[in-house]
């Protein structure tokens, strides 16, 4: 599925070819996050996890004429209250020079329209506190925050730690 606003702004699905723009994204984001030091994905990781024998993320790209201007990954989740899949979007970024120009909410306008084309019950993302600009945008776009909700995670050792446990 491919969406062409009236700026000329083109969403498409990343191509197996798209790989190292989408790992240069990545980094343009973890750098804007200020997390940068985070990233160890390399090519070979995201061709795996977007186009491998099992996907367990999709991606689309964004572009004004032959200019990548930004990008969003997402995968599926489920919701079991609904006994439907949701949409989760990993990552939404939009390149500083494109911000500002609707861009961002075209993007999310494009994963809206997958999600019900996929029957999806939610569309589901986490946003940075301090992230005020990307809040009142997805605000403006009627999303709510779940404030009841903490969000917890694993990672390194303490998944390790977890998933070694005796019975």
């Amino acid at each position: 599925m491919s969406d062409t606003d009236k700026t000329g702004l083109v969403i498409r699905a990343a191509a197996a070819d798209d790989v190292p723009l989408v790992l240069s994204l990545i980094h343009e984001l973890a750098e804007y996050e200020q997390m940068a030091d985070q990233v160890v994905a390399t090519e070979a990781d995201v061709h795996r996890a977007l186009f491998g024998a099992t996907p367990h993320a999709e991606a689309v790209i964004a572009m004004l004429g032959d200019t990548p201007v930004g990008f969003a990954l997402f995968f599926h989740s489920f919701s079991t209250f609904l006994a439907k899949p949701g949409l989760y979007l990993e990552d939404l970024y939009v390149r500083p020079d494109f911000r500002g120009r609707g861009f961002g909410r075209r993007l999310l306008v494009h994963l809206a329209r997958i999600a019900k084309q996929r029957d999806c019950g939610r569309f589901e993302w986490a946003v940075l506190d301090w992230n005020e600009l990307a809040i009142r945008s997805y605000r403006r776009a009627g999303a709510v925050p779940m404030d009841e909700w903490t969000v917890f995670r694993l990672t390194g050792d303490a998944l390790d730690r977890l998933a070694t446990e005796d019975d």
